[in-house]
This record gives structure tokens, C-alpha cells and sequence, in this order.
């Protein structure tokens, strides 16, 4: 066992070493840019995915609204999550219109909407899209395997490929949500000191 556990740990060091190619940096840059420039004008941001995916969208509001690191101002960050709206959602219009209706209910012009999936063809999420250029939302998508369906559709994507199984590309897209998190706070909060956020 201890093989086949040395060879998974080697995998999971290919998945963050994904993180240090130049698509990704520049993925999280700019994603990091337009969140902070939404935040500083008074926007919010919504983040959706299923399974696992949706488990990391409220790890990422959570650590906006929250807190990160350090104390500071809460950040405007929705996790389309609630089990009441979902399970209301999905038996009376279909699971495929649960995200979609969230971006309907809460997403206004200037917001960001953000999907987390990892093969890119979830019909909800794809809905959700539609939905969040339909009402002018700005979006951003963590993909994965070739990007499926979803791959163009967003102003910012990043596809990690090279992975077969949904574990691997998560991993790295959580690594990359709490750099991104990072970067967003240094943008908003640039006197920040070891204990606060205050100049």
C-alpha cells in the first residue's frame, strides 16, 4: 500500500505544480483584479458547482464573507448552496435551472458569477451562464479534463488538464481559489500589517 500511496502523493504534486504554469498565474491575476475591482464598486460575486465542486464554492465564499488570514471587512461572496432553494428549485423547474435561478434571484450588472467544475459539462452551470450574460454578469470558470462544453464560454477560464478523475483537478482549483483570495486582499487591503487590515 505504501506504493500505491507514494504514487497518489506524486500525483497530487503534479496537480499543484499546475499552478505554476503561466495560464494559471495569469488566470489568477486577472481574476484577482476583477474581483477586487467588483468588491471596491460595491458588487458581489456568486460561485456555484456540484459534488465536491459545490463543497469548494462555499469554501470560497466563506473565506470572503468570512475571514481569510487576517481580520478585515466582510466581502460580499454568495455560494449558491442552500439545500431549501436547491431541492425547491430542482422539483419544480429541474435541476439543470438551480444555478441559474440563484444568478437570476442575486446577480445584478457588474457582479461576477464563478462555476467550479471539474469535466465542464454541467447543464446547470452552462445555464447559469446563460443566465449571467443574460443579466450582464461578468464570469469567470475553474475547469478541468478538456474544459467540456463550458471551455470560451467565460471572460476568464482555466482548464487543468492532464488529470482523468475529478480529486486531482479539485485540489487544484482550491490551491488556486486561496491564492486568489490572497491576491484579492492585497489589492483591496494594501496597508495591511501582520495583525490587521487597518493603514
Amino acid at each position: 500500500m505504501k506504493k500505491e500511496i507514494l504514487l497518489s502523493i506524486d500525483d497530487a504534486i503534479k496537480a499543484a505544480e499546475k499552478l505554476k504554469e503561466e495560464k494559471a498565474v495569469q488566470f489568477i491575476h486577472d481574476s484577482a483584479k476583477l474581483i477586487a475591482a467588483v468588491f471596491a464598486k460595491g458588487g458581489k460575486i456568486l460561485i456555484a458547482g456540484n459534488g465536491g465542486s459545490l463543497c469548494d464554492a462555499m469554501h470560497f465564499a466563506e473565506e470572503l464573507s468570512g475571514q481569510f488570514r487576517k481580520k478585515r471587512m466582510a466581502l460580499p461572496a454568495i455560494a449558491l448552496a442552500d439545500a431549501g432553494f436547491l431541492t425547491c428549485t430542482a422539483n419544480d423547474f429541474g435541476y439543470e435551472e438551480v444555478f441559474a435561478r440563484g444568478v437570476e434571484a442575486y446577480g445584478k450588472k457588474g457582479d461576477v458569477f464563478i462555476a467550479l467544475t471539474t469535466s465542464g459539462n454541467s447543464l446547470n452551470l452552462l445555464q447559469a451562464f446563460y443566465k449571467a450574460k443574460e443579466r450582464h454578469l461578468r464570469t469567470i470558470a475553474f475547469l478541468g479534463k478538456d474544459g467540456g462544453k463550458m471551455k470560451g464560454m467565460a471572460d476568464l477560464e482555466w482548464v487543468v488538464d492532464g488529470f482523468s478523475t475529478s480529486d486531482r483537478i479539485q485540489e487544484a482549483h482550491m490551491a488556486a481559489i486561496h491564492i486568489l483570495i490572497e491576491m484579492v486582499e492585497k489589492e483591496l487591503f494594501p496597508c495591511s500589517t501582520l495583525h490587521s487590515f487597518v493603514c
